[in-house]
């Protein structure tokens, strides 16, 4: 069978388009946002109705008896009516988004219920607004304990298998900015870890999008986000995402000050000038990796701003890792001519300190103090070289 799975934005914008007379099913495994995506429909849909707003009405039906869904009965002494319940009514009187979860958890009966309002729009007699919404959502997979939806309750629903990325999840933390940002940069680093382990065992905790929610929520509150080494940081994260991720993420969130691109140093290096100076020389190597690529492969030339940062971060560098970067950023020789002289206009000064040779025409025919790591042709071209780019 071929599945048609969406995202979120995908999703957001079909699902708004749809007639208000057809009802909607999400399929997905759990946690994923499926109940958060229908709440955000809610304005979208009011905004193409024309509407200050419409309410939203949620209804977990794995948690409702029948006479939840049909109301109970009353008498005139003539007849017997069934007064609906207050949502329902509500859903009757005036538009509104009507969001029937938990599905295929359902009783027998409360599902047969579910039929009448999905197809016929009514109960027992009772119309919706010809402007409510009705969307619905199933957790669909084996390992859930649910109820079969036989073809004849499937039919009554547009049916999409709800599959939200990475994409979807960083953007909605950013935006409602509900999620601290060592979390969205933790699942981008490791996009493993956002969903449901696959291999976890049954009864385990694991990761989930609503679970990493609500651990960015809960470290906030507790005011220790951003301070991983605090004990209390991993004792809180286990119970939300289980051991495997918290090991993860708590080493993660210990280094993550220690993130930092070869962007970030060539076009902001003020900014992470001091995670800079606080690492160590083996990062050091990392870092000058990053700029190499970072220069080499997306600049032409360096503007006197990236100039002024690269001549920086050189100055912060030990003599070794000083004079490998200079060799990096001038790998590619005269195939890159122009970028080599504008790497030389802002940093030749910083690599021939090194050896105590003064730029310009001082420095000619000054005889470099060349130490003993450096005592190589490669060393000494290399000083020739500034000299002959002045």
């Amino acid at each position: 069978m071929t599945i048609s799975a969406m995202n979120i934005r995908t999703f957001v914008s079909v699902a708004a388009a749809l007639p208000a007379d057809t009802s909607i099913l999400l399929r997905g495994i759990t946690g994923i946002g499926k109940s958060s995506v229908v709440r955000q429909l809610v304005d979208v849909i009011a905004k193409l109705e024309n509407l200050p707003s419409m309410h939203f009405i949620d209804r977990r039906l794995s948690q409702m008896g029948e006479g939840d869904m049909i109301g109970l009965p009353s008498t005139d002494g003539h007849v017997t009516r069934f007064n609906p319940p207050d949502w329902i009514k509500r859903a009757c009187d005036e538009p509104c988004v009507l969001f029937l979860d938990e599905l295929n958890r359902a009783t027998p009966e409360v599902m047969n219920a579910a039929f009448q309002l999905c197809l016929d729009r009514e109960m027992n007699g009772h119309r919706l607004h010809p402007q409510t919404r009705i969307f619905s959502a199933i957790n669909d997979g084996a390992e859930y304990s649910v109820n079969d939806m036989d073809p004849a309750l499937l039919d009554r629903f547009w049916v999409i298998d709800f599959r939200p990325d990475l994409t979807d999840f960083v953007d909605h933390g950013k935006g409602a900015g509900k999620i601290a940002p060592v979390v969205l940069d933790f699942v981008q680093a490791y996009p493993k870890w956002l969903d449901p382990q696959k291999t976890t065992e049954t009864g385990s905790k694991t990761t989930s999008r609503r679970s990493w929610a609500r651990l960015s929520n809960a470290l906030t509150r507790a005011g220790i986000v951003d301070e991983p080494t605090q004990p209390l940081f991993y004792g809180i994260c286990i119970g939300y995402i289980g051991v495997e991720a918290s090991i993860a993420f708590s080493d993660f969130a210990k280094t993550q000050n220690f993130q930092i691109s070869g962007k970030d140093i060539v076009n902001n290096y003020s900014k992470v000038q001091e995670k800079v100076k606080a690492l160590g020389g083996d990062k050091h190597n990392d870092l000058v990796a990053k700029v190499a690529e970072f220069v080499t492969k997306k600049l032409k030339d360096i503007t006197p701003e990236q100039g002024a940062n690269l001549c920086l971060f050189m100055n912060d560098l030990g003599s070794e890792h000083r004079f490998s970067c200079w060799g990096k950023l001038t790998s590619l020789g005269i195939d890159r001519l122009e970028l080599a002289r504008s790497i030389h206009k802002y940093c030749a000064a910083s690599v021939l300190s090194v050896f105590g040779v003064p730029m310009g025409e001082k420095g000619i025919n000054v005889a470099p103090n060349i130490p003993g790591v450096f005592k190589t042709t490669l060393a000494k071209t290399l000083i020739e070289c500034c000299h002959t780019m002045i």
